[in-house]
């Protein structure tokens, strides 16, 4: 190659890269920050932004590809693309339930309190499926989805050629000046950022898979606040709680281990584990959801389904055995009950260490809404009841299938699949044994750590008829 053609390569690169970086610059000026707004309240808290884009933002043309481009990576399960890690669509929509879009300047998708608080259920198989806002995502698979963008950006085939290529093909209308963008900066970017992301996250190796439903939430904080991950051990996954009724819980303990105590706290350290940062949280955006889970009434049991005499002599067992921790307004209500009375499996309550507590209480530090309110305690905190059917499975990892296995201890399974979303109406809980489920679902086993189904042994003194008429009133919580 002669020194002309050297030459003009090098001004050809230098132009290109020119005007990739001047374009950058006037997108990020005419649309930083923007995100796609729902007027509807529904339709924001399914696919409205809260700010989550800014550190674990995906490309919103290479979200749209890279399932079909790298379907290979993604984990065994039921549907097509993104479905196979549990996102939820629906008609009319090409984004899933959870997802939301902002322009950072270019179009990046994040994840919203919608895509791990939304159930579904089925009555029978084959049934319509029912989408329930503000249950848990007892479909989606945070850990499956993590492991899948890094998968992608670790291999050898996230190309900017290809993939250019591939945005192509679904969206006719993406431009020379997005191809030049995408090219030299938004692949790039993505590549470095979320390799070096994946470099901190090797915790995950050594620890049993969340599988759909479940998540860690405060292990993750502490690889951002630079703690030696070699030496943190515990387990912190939790079953994904549901979103009810939070007007009943201000003031309550709150997280299964009963560490903060204010809603607002809550919520927006839910969202900067989700990827916000402090400075990208859309509090707006936040307190329109935090105004609409206030209220939100968990779906009722079918009628049809309720024996109504067993119901009401379940109400009294209900008022002497488990309405002093569970009921609104009862002494032990909301807050924490300590391990040694609760003996359930510890390993999530261990993970959230007193070094953690103080680092947390530093978030915000500058800015009005500054947290202080958490707190290391030395058990799990009891609850409300409020849609518990809707909750399966149970305790603070979700290692009971039913209801009846948690007042039943000899049904309580060594393993069970999650996932299969039909319900078992007699035993209340998702069925999680059978063909089917073990098709779709995910084996869940007790015996590894932090998976640990043990404990909660209140009421399992009860007689066999005393325990199946609580399980009847329980329906109608």
């Amino acid at each position: 190659m002669n020194k002309t053609v050297i030459a003009l390569t090098v001004v050809g690169v230098l132009v290109l890269a020119a005007i990739g970086g001047y374009v950058g610059v006037q997108q990020f000026k005419k649309r930083n920050r923007v995100p796609v707004v729902y007027d509807d309240i529904v339709e924001h808290y399914k696919y409205g932004s809260i700010g989550t884009e800014a550190r674990l933002g995906l490309p919103r043309e290479l979200f749209d590809v890279l399932p079909e481009q790298f379907a290979d990576l993604l984990p065994p399960g039921p549907g097509q693309g993104w479905e196979r890690i549990g996102f939820l669509y629906e008609p009319g929509h090409d984004l899933p339930i959870g997802a939301s879009v902002r322009e950072l300047p270019v179009a990046l998708v994040g994840l919203n309190c919608a895509a791990c608080h939304t159930g579904t259920v089925r009555a029978e198989p084959g049934g319509a499926r029912q989408i329930v806002l503000g249950a848990p995502a007892n479909n989606f698979d945070g850990e499956s989805y993590l492991r899948f963008i890094f998968a992608v950006v670790a291999d050898p085939r996230f190309q900017p050629g290809p993939l250019i290529e591939a945005i192509e093909r679904h969206n006719p209308k993406f431009g020379f000046i997005d191809k030049l963008l995408y090219r030299f900066s938004v692949i790039p970017t993505m590549k470095q950022k979320l390799g070096a992301l994946s470099a901190s996250y090797h915790w995950l190796d050594v620890r049993p898979p969340f599988g759909p439903g479940r998540i860690d939430t405060f292990n993750p904080y502490k690889v951002l606040f630079g703690f030696d991950m070699t030496e943190e051990t515990a387990v912190g996954t939790v079953d994904l709680p549901a979103l009810f009724d939070q007007r009943i819980r201000e003031g309550m303990h709150l997280h299964w281990d009963g560490n903060n105590t204010s809603l607002s706290e809550r919520n927006k350290s839910a969202a900067i584990g989700a990827g916000a940062n402090p400075d990208s949280l859309d509090l707006p955006a936040m307190d329109r959801i935090e105004k609409w889970i206030l209220d939100r009434k968990p779906p009722a049991f079918p009628v049809e389904r309720i024996d109504k005499a067993k119901a009401a002599r379940g109400e009294a067992v209900w008022n002497r055995t488990c309405a002093n921790c569970h009921e609104p307004g009862k002494p032990l209500t909301g807050t924490v009950i300590p391990i040694d009375d609760v003996k359930t499996d510890r390993q999530r309550l261990d993970s959230f260490t007193p070094e953690l507590t103080a680092k947390m209480d530093t978030i915000g530090e500058g800015y009005p809404w500054r947290f202080s309110h958490f707190v290391k305690t030395n058990g799990y905190a009891a609850p409300p009841l409020d849609g518990i059917w809707v909750r399966s499975p149970y305790l603070h990892n979700g290692s009971v299938p039913t209801l009846h296995a948690l007042l039943f201890p000899a049904e309580r399974s060594a393993t069970f699949y999650r996932r299969y979303d039909v319900f078992d109406w007699s035993a209340v809980g998702y069925v999680t044994s059978g063909a089917e489920a073990e098709k779709v679902g995910f084996k869940y086993d007790t015996t590894l750590r932090g998976n640990g189904n043990n404990g909660h042994l209140y009421g399992t003194e009860l007689t066999t008829p005393d325990k199946e008429d609580l399980i009847e009133y329980l329906k109608t919580l």
